[in-house]
């Protein structure tokens, strides 16, 4: 009786077996496919994204030679007066840090926050931030966030203007806090591959105004000063912008294309494992049919 039992059960337990070995291979085809379709999907995302960052690029490039001035320009008065910041008064210090709200383009806002980072270990006491750009508060709010002073979103989605700038400063002067010496800090462009990250310094008023050389300048008094300082402030952040921001363009272009030819590796590959997978399917399939007819006849 056991041996009958036994007999009709094995059948049975072989085909049920063979049913589960087909469905989890139908599975595992189902599931390649889904994931090469996704993939392909995201390829041609990327694919869109570079293209659309090679435009921004050069357009961002061109306006960068005309920004070029304004910046050569502001950074020549402080080196030729060479303003220093008094050493009898305990220094405060302003950063600026030049980011934007957009991401997927590198590490682009991270050597900007790295390099706040390091100053704010250094002394985070008498230092405060100001925020251009979402990205660099996202990342320094983290340890930080005592010493953000200010936050200006929205920047990144279109061309920086010198308009924008202008704003900035405002509200940098118009914070309250009395800086004593201060530093942009900013992704300086090299080519199309490389970028930098770069400081450019920034003085408050009274410390310009005990320059030993600010005689070099005519008919310089305090509202002179004041007027120029706010103009060259507003000067070297549309300068800054103009610097992150083609830099910003092409890292983004750089990272898309990698990412475009990293998805075509992996559809290589998922296509690859699919083929074998479908093809170990159909050979069990067929071995199944032989060894049904091979037992019947």
């Amino acid at each position: 009786m056991m041996m009958q039992r036994t007999t009709l059960l094995l059948p049975m337990a072989v085909e049920a077996t063979n049913v589960a070995q087909q469905q989890r291979g139908m599975a595992t085809l189902k599931h390649i496919s889904m994931r090469l379709k996704s993939v392909k999907n995201i390829q041609k995302i990327t694919q869109s994204m570079k293209m659309v960052s090679a435009a921004k690029y050069s357009r961002a490039e061109r306006d960068l030679k005309a920004a070029r001035p304004y910046g050569i320009g502001a950074q020549q008065f402080f080196d030729k007066t060479e303003v220093q910041a008094d050493g009898a008064v305990e220094p405060k210090k302003l950063l600026i840090a030049v980011t934007s709200d957009r991401g997927l383009c590198g590490a682009v806002h991270t050597g900007v926050a790295r390099l706040i980072r390091g100053e704010l270990q250094k002394d985070d006491s008498n230092t405060m931030v100001f925020c251009v750009g979402d990205k660099s508060r996202a990342i320094l709010s983290r340890l930080y966030g005592k010493n953000i002073l200010m936050v200006a979103n929205e920047v990144g989605r279109l061309p920086p203007t010198f308009l924008d700038a202008s704003k900035i400063a405002h509200e940098v002067l118009s914070t309250g806090y009395d800086y004593t010496e201060g530093k942009i800090v900013y992704n300086q462009f090299k080519s199309v591959v490389s970028y930098k990250c770069s400081t450019l310094p920034i003085y408050s008023g009274p410390t310009v105004e005990k320059s030993e050389k600010l005689a070099v300048y005519d008919s310089l008094d305090s509202d002179v000063i004041k007027s120029y300082l706010e103009f060259s402030l507003a000067s070297l952040i549309f300068y800054t912008m103009k610097e992150g921001a083609c830099s910003e363009q092409s890292s983004r272009m750089t990272a898309m294309d990698n990412a475009s030819k990293n998805a075509g590796e992996m559809i290589e590959k998922l296509t690859l494992t699919f083929n074998r997978t479908r093809q170990a399917v159909i050979t069990r399939e067929l071995i199944e049919i032989i060894s049904g007819a091979a037992a019947l006849t």
